[in-house]
């Protein structure tokens, strides 16, 4: 997979150096807005990028829990949501990330981090789900955007 981003960097740099900065950071913004789609559709599925599923929530003591139990909610329901899945694009860069408490709840999972899962609980090791990451198709979608808007 890395081999193939660095590919596609390379055939791209070549053709993004002859766009103006201006035309560079629209198609940043569309490219961001784009793959902030296709992420949000990966984290729907509830799939890592390389479509294997993430592996599945730890069984709780619900027991003494007095009301609805909601044991059937997919994760990562609010992280998806625009307001936390940011985009940001230039002349230079495209970025596809979250920010400030969110980052690091992403981050735990991203990498299968400790963490505690709330104040005062015992540190717990999550188990690894791919959040954010590159699939075939989001090359294909950055490549195919870069050609369309260059044909235009």
């Amino acid at each position: 997979m890395a081999s193939d981003l660095e590919a596609l960097e390379d055939w791209a740099g070549v053709l993004l150096a002859r766009l103006e900065p201006a035309e560079r950071s629209k198609l940043a913004r569309t490219i961001g807005q784009q793959l902030r789609r296709s992420q949000q559709k990966r984290l729907v599925a509830q799939q890592n990028p390389d479509g294997s599923k993430f592996a599945p929530r730890k069984q709780r003591n619900l027991r003494g829990k007095q009301g609805r139990i909601r044991r059937k909610l997919a994760m990562f329901k609010k992280l998806r949501t625009a307001s936390y899945l940011k985009v940001r694009g230039d002349s230079n860069a495209v970025t596809v990330g979250f920010t400030g408490r969110i980052a690091r709840i992403a981050r735990v999972h991203q990498y299968g981090l400790k963490d505690r899962a709330e104040p005062g609980a015992p540190d717990v090791r999550y188990e690894q789900r791919e959040v954010l990451g590159f699939t075939d198709a989001d090359l294909d979608l950055i490549r195919d955007s870069l050609l369309a808007h260059l044909t235009l």
